[in-house]
C-alpha cells in the first residue's frame, strides 16, 4: 500500500493505491488532522459487494484502465499505428513528493509510460493536475483524460456552462443520474457554447453557504467534459481534449492543466480561489502598478467607415468623458470596408489613413490616452492578397463552409506563424501602440490540437518581443476564455452584446472563473446594435463599472444628461479601481430573483461596494433584505447608498438609506442583510460599506 496527501490549508487530497496500481482519490475536502491515518481513510473508502458484482470494486482511479474490468469511461484510448486498439495495464515506477505531487506508472508490454502531476497553491487554495503519457513507438491517441477525480456524493446536481454569440456563460443545472453527461466542445476555440468550467455543489449549497466543487479544463482548443454516475454509484469527472484532436502520431501527449478546487464557503469559496489565481498567477501583467485604463473602443460607433477627422473628434469626446486607451477596432488596414475581405493583409489602408496611422495615434496620445488596434491575425478571407498568393495556407478544404466570410490560417504550418508575426510586429514597431484586441470570429473546421499550440506559441513569440504590450483575447466576445489563453493574454472580451441587461447576467456567471481586473465591460450605445433595447445611461454605466470599465458607443449620441452621469461614474470607478482590481467578486443570494447582485470586498474587508441590479418587475411590492457575505460579524459598518437620488418618484417612502448612510453590525448585514429602496427594472443601486 501506498499513500499520499495534499494539503493547502482549507482542503486535504488523499491518493492511494495497492498492489503497484494506479493510485486513487480516496478522500477530497475539508483539512484532516494531520495524525489521521491514511491507510484507515482508504479501508473506509472501500464500498461493499453484493450480487450482480465483481468479487471485488475496480479501481476508480487516476486513469481508470479499461484492462481492469473498469465499467465506466476509461481514461486513456490509445491505438498503435496499425490501428489496433491497446488496452494498456500500468504498474508503479516511480513517485516524487518532495514538493507537490508526481507519479510515474509503467506498462512494459504496451511500451507506455504515464505520469500525473499535482501542483497546489497554498495562497489561492487551486490545485492544478495534468496527465502525459510517453510511448516508446508513436501511437495514435483518441482520449487523454487528466487526473480523474471523483465526485461527491452528497451532491444531487451539476452547473456546467453554455451559451452563444451575445448570450455566453448560461448555467444549466443538471441532476445526477446513472450513466454519462458529456460536453464536448469540438469547435477548436473554447466555444461559446461550452465553456470549460464545472462546479458540482453537495446538496444545500448556495453561493454564500455550504460544500462545493470547482473544475475548469484550461486549454484553448476543443474539450471534453465526462461526468459519469457508474452503476455502483460512484462518479467519476473526466477532462481531456476533443476526442481525436491529435491527428498525427506522436511519443508525447499531455493533458491542458485542470484547475480544481474544494470550497467549503458556497459557490463563492471556488469563485474566489479561480479569481485569486487568474488574477495572482495566471495572467502576466506588462505593468504590474498600473491601474487598469478606461478603455474607448470605436467599433459600434463607425464600424469599417473610418474617417481621420471624424476619429479625432470622437477621440477628443472620449477623452473629455474619462476614457484613458482609445482603440482601433477593424477596418483600418488592407481594402478592409466589410468582413468579406482583406484579413491578412495587414497593411494600412492609404485610401482611409494616406498619412498612416501615425497623425491618430499623435492626436491620441496628446489627450493622455494610450493607443490600442484591432487584429484578427490568425484568419484570412478569400478574397485577399494573401489568400490568393497562398491557398495552402487555409485549414481545412477549399469547399469548407465559411464563417463570416473567412477561413482559419492553418497554425500548425511554421511559416503561417512567421508570417503572421512579421506583420503584427511591424505595425508594433512602427507605432506607438501598447494594446492590442486580438480576435478569433469563427470557428475551426476541425478540432486539432496542433492548431492552438501553433496559436500559444505565436502569442508567445510575440509577448517577448513586445513585453509591454497588453493583448485582449476576443473571440466574437467571449468565444476563447479559458486559463490557457489568459497565460498569454491581459483581458478578455467577455461578450459581443453591449445590453447592460444582457451583461449583468453574464457577468454574474463568470465571476464564477473571472477576477475584476481582465474582464472587460463598456458603456455600449442607448439603443443597443445587439438586442434592440433601450437603456437608461446609468444602468448601462454602473454596469460597467462592475468589471474593467470602458465606453463602446458613438460619443456624439450623448446628451448633456447622459454626458454627466456618465462622467460621474467614469469619476467613481477611477477613484475605486485600485482596491477593486484587487477584490473578491461575491455573488449574493438575493431572496427576489428578479435581483442579480454582488458584492466586491478586498482580502482586508476594510470596505465593500455590491451592486444590486433589478432585471424585471419583482412578485411582491417591497424589496426583500439583501443578504451581505465576507463580513467581519462583530465589526460595525457605515453603509451608504450612492446613486439613492436615482430612486424614482413611485418609491415614496423613506427608508433609511433613501436619507443618508446608516451604521449596522456585520452579523446584521449577513444574518437579516439590507432593505433596498423600489425600484424600477432595468435599474442598479449601488452601495458602499466601510468598516468602522
Amino acid at each position: 500500500m501506498k499513500t499520499w496527501r495534499l494539503d493547502d490549508g482549507r482542503q486535504t487530497l488523499v491518493l492511494a493505491s495497492t498492489q503497484g496500481r494506479l493510485p486513487e482519490v480516496v478522500y477530497w475536502g475539508t483539512v484532516l488532522p494531520q495524525n489521521e491515518k491514511l491507510t484507515a481513510i482508504h479501508a473506509a473508502h472501500a464500498i461493499d459487494v453484493t450480487g450482480g458484482m465483481l468479487d471485488k470494486n475496480p479501481d476508480l482511479s487516476l486513469c481508470p484502465e479499461s484492462s481492469r474490468t473498469f465499467p465506466g469511461q476509461p481514461g486513456l484510448i490509445v491505438r498503435r499505428q496499425d490501428g489496433t486498439t491497446l488496452l494498456p495495464k500500468f504498474y508503479f515506477a516511480s513517485a516524487d513528493d518532495s514538493k507537490n505531487l508526481s507519479f510515474k506508472y509503467r506498462d512494459d508490454e504496451n511500451g507506455l509510460t504515464l505520469t500525473f502531476e499535482f501542483k497546489i497553491n497554498t495562497e489561492t487554495y487551486i490545485i492544478c493536475a495534468k496527465t502525459i503519457l510517453q510511448a516508446d513507438a508513436p501511437v495514435h491517441l483518441d482520449w487523454l483524460a487528466a487526473p480523474v477525480m471523483p465526485a461527491p456524493q452528497m451532491s444531487d446536481e451539476m452547473i456546467d456552462f453554455s451559451g452563444r454569440w451575445c448570450r455566453e456563460f448560461e448555467t444549466n443545472r443538471t441532476p445526477w443520474s446513472p450513466g454519462i453527461r458529456c460536453r464536448e466542445n469540438r469547435t477548436g476555440r473554447t466555444g461559446h457554447e461550452h465553456f470549460p468550467g464545472l462546479i458540482v455543489p453537495c446538496v444545500g449549497a448556495t453561493n454564500t453557504h455550504g460544500e462545493a466543487y470547482g473544475f475548469h479544463y484550461g486549454w484553448s482548443g476543443g474539450h471534453r467534459m465526462i461526468a459519469e454516475e457508474l452503476p455502483d454509484g460512484r462518479r467519476q469527472i473526466q477532462w481531456g481534449h476533443a476526442a481525436r484532436t491529435e491527428l498525427q502520431a506522436s511519443t508525447q501527449f499531455s493533458t491542458a492543466p485542470l484547475y480544481m478546487v474544494y470550497s467549503d464557503t458556497g459557490l463563492n469559496g471556488c469563485a474566489v480561489s479561480f479569481q485569486r489565481h487568474v488574477r495572482d498567477h495566471i495572467v502576466k501583467w506588462p505593468k504590474p502598478n498600473n491601474p487598469r485604463p478606461v478603455h474607448y473602443n470605436c467599433w459600434e460607433a463607425v464600424y469599417f467607415d473610418h474617417k481621420l477627422d471624424v476619429l479625432i473628434d470622437i477621440a477628443d469626446r472620449a477623452a473629455d468623458l474619462g476614457a484613458e486607451r482609445f482603440v482601433l477596432d477593424d477596418g483600418w488596414f488592407g481594402n478592409r470596408d466589410d468582413d468579406t475581405r482583406a484579413l491578412s493583409d495587414w497593411k494600412v489602408d492609404i485610401r482611409k489613413y494616406p498619412n498612416g496611422l501615425t497623425p491618430l495615434i499623435d492626436h491620441v496620445r496628446g489627450l493622455g490616452m494610450s493607443f490600442g488596434i484591432w487584429f484578427e491575425p490568425e484568419m484570412i478571407n478569400p478574397d485577399s492578397d494573401i489568400y490568393r498568393a497562398h491557398t495552402d495556407w487555409a485549414l481545412g478544404s477549399e469547399d469548407q463552409t465559411l464563417g463570416r466570410q473567412q477561413m482559419a490560417l492553418n497554425m500548425a504550418l511554421p511559416d503561417v506563424r512567421h508570417f503572421i508575426y512579421t506583420q503584427v510586429a511591424a505595425i508594433l514597431e512602427n507605432h506607438d501602440i501598447d494594446y492590442i484586441k486580438w480576435d478569433h470570429n469563427r470557428v475551426l473546421p476541425t478540432p486539432d490540437a496542433a492548431q492552438t499550440r501553433g496559436s500559444y506559441e505565436l502569442i508567445d513569440r510575440l509577448r517577448v518581443a513586445f513585453p509591454d504590450v497588453e493583448i485582449e483575447s476576443c473571440a466574437s466576445g467571449g468565444g476563447r476564455i479559458d486559463f490557457g489563453i489568459l497565460k498569454r493574454t491581459q483581458r478578455v472580451w467577455l461578450s459581443d452584446s453591449n445590453d447592460a441587461l444582457e451583461r449583468l447576467h453574464i457577468q454574474h456567471n463568470a465571476a464564477l472563473f473571472l477576477p475584476f481586473s481582465i474582464t472587460g465591460s463598456h458603456v455600449g450605445p442607448r439603443h443597443c446594435h445587439t438586442s434592440g433595447r433601450t437603456l437608461d445611461i446609468s444602468f448601462r454605466a454602473w454596469v460597467a463599472a462592475q468589471r474593467h470599465m470602458g465606453f463602446e458607443m458613438d460619443p456624439r449620441e450623448l446628451d448633456d444628461y447622459e454626458i454627466a452621469v456618465l462622467t460621474e461614474v467614469t469619476s467613481w470607478w477611477k477613484h475605486n479601481r485600485t482596491w477593486m482590481e484587487n477584490a473578491d467578486i461575491l455573488r449574493l443570494d438575493s431572496p427576489d430573483p428578479a435581483i442579480i447582485a454582488e458584492q466586491q470586498i478586498p482580502q482586508d474587508g476594510a470596505r465593500f461596494v455590491v451592486f444590486a441590479g433589478k432585471v424585471t418587475t419583482s412578485m411582491q411590492i417591497i424589496p426583500r433584505p439583501l443578504r451581505l457575505s465576507g463580513l467581519d460579524p462583530h465589526a460595525m459598518y457605515e453603509v451608504s447608498l450612492i446613486n439613492r437620488t436615482s430612486a424614482p418618484t413611485l418609491s415614496r417612502g423613506t427608508p433609511t438609506l433613501k436619507e443618508g448612510s446608516t451604521t449596522l453590525s456585520g452579523t446584521y448585514l449577513m444574518h437579516h442583510g439590507l432593505t433596498l429602496p423600489w425600484s424600477f427594472p432595468e435599474t442598479m443601486w449601488v452601495l458602499e460599506g466601510h468598516r468602522l
